[in-house]
């Protein structure tokens, strides 16, 4: 009896997990293997392996690296909803890692199998966009190469994957998804939950470290009338952000640098905030990052950082994302459990004021960026290349399903550096402090809050 391909490739992920395939397989003959269609699961998603050489890649870069090499290169394809894919894989690996563990005759069936199937070779090139960084970890000049690789791939694919506004991190839903309430809507309530947050006010100077494409910037000084600083690593969203600040006619109240936030040396801010930025100083830089954003504030000026974190749940075996992220998306990315974050600020001398955390809004503001990409593939593809879309592709899935799953969180932390006689400046109430929430009060989005006009 004959054994086609994709039966041998079934027949050894089945051994390797411990369990059936929770997938559909079709191996580059056309065969196929795996799970079928029930009642319950009428449509499993395949996992299409185009080429030997995926088989290759796995015997040289065993785990994640090299399925991400086979799937970015595109040896390796996948047909269906790949969240919901990732997430049958996951459910059957390591609790906890994600991750899968061959022993020594696990290796050898996997080596036999290789064979038979003509898919011994040497190694593989990498695909070209695998990051390739030199130098000290988190040096001045290797933290501009590592924001670069992601950062300045396309304004023109940012503005095609965004919402108008530019804002690319964690939104603030107010209230369910639906024609009258939309991402761009979640994301402006985000932009003005961080400024009532910092209590902004006309006239007062609000520093932003790590600005993207300005929209908090553009937003701080069109609904609360503060001269506002912002500074990036990446050329392109620098250049973006000085175009659109001028098309807004605010560019007396708003400046963009090109500039690392351990360079920023004039008279400290009313009021600061990094969004998402956090995750890229790295831990050994992160008392540095921590106290530079102390020392930027005046006596009772407020920050407002919002940031991921790994490990609430259990081990941080990737603080760093896993092999993908760090070699494709965010290289020299580093995430901590929220505690750690806390005890880093709390050492630098801010007083931790507010915790507010976003997981499952994250979520909710993934969701529709995956959503564009796929059904607008061409136009994703012309904008960056195939490789680039099937990297975006792969990281808005597994960042959806990692939110979703508890495996990564999203904090908004307010913090005040408090008086040298240890007052805070801070008004008494909780919504004095916070504002009012749209999907509480009344206040109309860009509103000044409480504790602005208090």
């Amino acid at each position: 009896m004959t054994t086609t391909p994709a039966e041998r490739l079934t027949s050894l992920l089945e051994d390797v997990l411990g369990a059936p395939l929770p997938v559909r397989l079709r191996a580059w003959d056309g065969s196929e293997a795996g799970r079928t269609g029930t009642p319950d699961d009428p449509n499993p998603p395949t996992v299409i392996v185009n080429r030997r050489r995926a088989l290759r890649r796995l015997l040289w870069a065993p785990g994640e690296l090299g399925l991400a090499r086979a799937f970015v290169s595109g040896d390796l394809s996948f047909d269906g909803d790949i969240a919901d894919g990732l997430s049958r894989f996951w459910q059957l690996a390591k609790p906890g890692t994600g991750a899968v563990r061959l022993d020594l005759r696990q290796k050898l069936g996997a080596l036999g199998t290789a064979a038979r199937l003509g898919a011994v070779g040497t190694p593989p090139r990498p695909p070209a966009s695998e990051a390739r960084l030199g130098g000290r970890r988190h040096s001045r000049r290797r933290d501009r190469d590592a924001i670069s690789h992601h950062y300045d791939l396309s304004n023109e694919f940012y503005a095609f994957l965004l919402d108008p506004q530019m804002a690319y991190s964690c939104g603030y839903w107010t209230r369910d998804e639906g024609p009258g309430y939309t991402l761009v809507d979640a994301q402006r309530d985000k932009l003005d939950l961080i400024c009532r947050k910092l209590g902004l006010a006309p006239g007062m100077r609000l520093l932003d470290v790590g600005c993207g494409w300005a929209s908090l910037l553009v937003h701080a000084a069109e609904h609360y009338g503060v001269h506002a600083t912002g500074v990036t690593l990446s050329a392109q969203q620098r250049d973006y952000g000085v175009e659109r600040v001028r098309r807004a006619g605010l560019s007396e109240r708003v400046e963009i640098r090109l500039q690392d936030y351990r360079e920023i040396s004039e008279q400290p801010f009313d009021a600061v905030s990094s969004i998402e930025m956090g995750e890229h100083v790295g831990q050994e830089n992160y008392g540095v990052y921590a106290a530079q954003l102390h020392r930027m504030l005046r006596p009772h000026g407020r920050l407002l950082l919002q940031q991921m974190s790994r490990g609430s749940v259990g081990a941080n075996t990737a603080p760093g994302g896993g092999a993908f992220m760090e070699a494709y998306v965010a290289p020299d990315m580093y995430m901590r459990p929220l505690g750690e974050t806390l005890g880093f600020l709390e050492q630098a001398g801010h007083e931790i004021v507010d915790v507010h955390s976003l997981r499952e809004h994250y979520v909710w503001t993934v969701r529709p960026w995956l959503e564009t990409l796929q059904a607008h593939r061409d136009t994703a593809v012309r904008m960056i290349g195939e490789e680039q879309w099937r990297i975006w592709l792969l990281y808005l899935a597994g960042a959806a399903l990692a939110f979703e799953e508890n495996r990564m969180g999203v904090h908004q932390i307010l913090t005040v550096r408090p008086g040298a006689d240890g007052t805070s400046g801070l008004p008494r109430s909780r919504t004095g402090i916070l504002g009012i929430d749209p999907a509480v009060g009344s206040a109309p989005a860009g509103a000044p809050s409480p504790a602005a006009t208090a």
